[in-house]
């Protein structure tokens, strides 16, 4: 099959997305897939082009981040009437504003963190909710941008004055406890895994997630099999409250002390580098890397 590998990208987890990239561009030569790699950059007509000239029968999309999962690249693969991995452009757009996802998560009765949105206007004058909170850019992923806002931390005024992801953010009340995820294929909720950031990470944050030593993936994860057993329901619905197809990832807080579980986000572009957890749950359940990335082109084909 001809396949077509999109990756890089012009957002700030290009780096991320060239491994997951060149990981998957690997796996599906070893599945016997004739493989073109187009490496996104800022212009989109040199994309089209590529695209064009490969003549693709289905597109892998191992771009993360702003344009890469938020609709907007899906949007293009359907104008070209090309088949694409991951979810389409609504739960795309929706799953990639934090926003949108707390709504509509909320909606379908799912637990989320109490939060709302505010200027930075407001977040420089006073503290939007009680400490310890969570401020978050509206549409990052991979926890970019992310602080925590701790009792006595004097760092909100200069927070608002210094953000660089728009004029707005979400804030969120902090949930203490263990950081837990589950990965979705299709119709499957694949595991449950306890991440562990390094001793000097405060939270799981871009490098806990990426560099090498960074974090510590238990898998399963070390909880009753009750609050596994919940979670993997909560990350199924969510996939299919917000109308994602093939994989996603739903990250949660556990707050073992009152045995809550919240859900963080929904990533419809899980990572694919060699320390995700996309590809760890789905070896933990005997699916090989090249057979999810073989499984992820078979699906698109589907829609």
């Amino acid at each position: 099959m001809k396949v077509a590998v999109l990756y890089g990208g012009t957002s700030s987890e290009r780096p991320v997305s060239l491994v997951s990239g060149e990981a998957a561009i690997t796996a599906l030569r070893e599945k016997g897939h004739d493989v073109t790699p187009v490496d996104v950059g800022p212009d989109l007509i040199v994309t089209i082009q590529a695209l064009r000239a490969a003549k693709p029968d289905v597109v892998f999309n191992a771009l993360h981040g702003p344009l890469g999962e938020d609709g907007a690249i899906q949007g293009v693969l359907e104008w070209l009437g090309l088949p694409y991995t991951h979810s389409g452009i609504r739960a795309s757009a929706v799953a990639m504003n934090k926003e949108a996802t707390r709504l509509l998560l909320a909606s379908a009765g799912l637990p989320v963190a109490p939060g709302k949105v505010v200027s930075m206007t407001e977040l420089e004058a006073a503290d939007p909710l009680p400490t310890p909170y969570v401020v978050k850019p509206i549409a990052e992923g991979s926890s970019v941008g992310v602080e925590i806002i701790r009792e006595g931390d004097n760092r909100r005024a200069e927070i608002a004055r210094n953000w660089r992801f728009g004029t707005e953010a979400l804030v969120e009340q902090f949930i203490p406890g263990r950081e837990l995820t589950t990965a979705v294929m299709g119709d499957r909720a694949l595991a449950l895994t306890d991440i562990l950031p390094a001793e000097n990470a405060g939270f799981y944050d871009f490098d806990a997630k990426y560099k090498a030593g960074g974090s510590r993936h238990v898998l399963p994860a070390d909880v009753p099999l009750a609050v596994t057993e919940k979670a993997l329901d909560i990350a199924l619905r969510a996939h299919q409250v917000l109308g994602c197809r093939g994989a996603s990832r739903t990250d949660f807080r556990y707050d073992d002390t009152q045995d809550q579980l919240i859900i963080l986000e929904v990533n419809t572009q899980p990572g694919l580098t060699p320390t995700s957890l996309l590809p760890e749950q789905a070896a933990y359940c005997g699916i090989s890397y090249p057979e999810l990335c073989d499984w992820m082109i078979n699906e698109a084909l589907k829609h």
